[in-house]
């Protein structure tokens, strides 16, 4: 099979920060997505280096996110991992536990709807 790339699209993140490095105002676009500059209070972003074999990261939020918003930001991207991984891999019985885990961490930091 051919993998000659076709075309190519740009995510871009610009973090705005204060004297002390502290992230202020986030702004982030997809071309494909067409998203422009639009507001992020948080990214949490994971690139997979295949020669050493290790994720990359870079967490970012900003002064102003709540605690409140970042226990949800936290449950939704658990949630979103479980359903990713389903998709690339197939693994259902173990995306069921996460689903579970997800659960129990939204019921411990009281976020699930009443």
């Amino acid at each position: 099979m051919d993998k000659k790339i076709v075309k190519t699209s740009e995510i871009k993140i610009n973090v705005g920060v204060n004297e002390n490095n502290v992230p202020m105002r986030m702004l982030w676009s997809a071309t494909d997505g067409k998203i422009e500059n639009e507001e992020a209070k948080a990214i949490l972003l994971s690139v997979w280096d295949p020669k050493q074999k290790n994720t990359l990261k870079i967490d970012l939020w900003t002064d102003d996110m709540s605690v409140e918003e970042m226990k949800q930001f936290f449950h939704q991207s658990l949630l979103t991992m479980a359903d990713t991984f389903e998709r690339a891999t197939g693994e259902t019985l173990i995306t069921e536990d996460l689903r579970d885990y997800c659960y129990h961490f939204a019921d411990k930091m009281k976020i699930l709807p009443e």
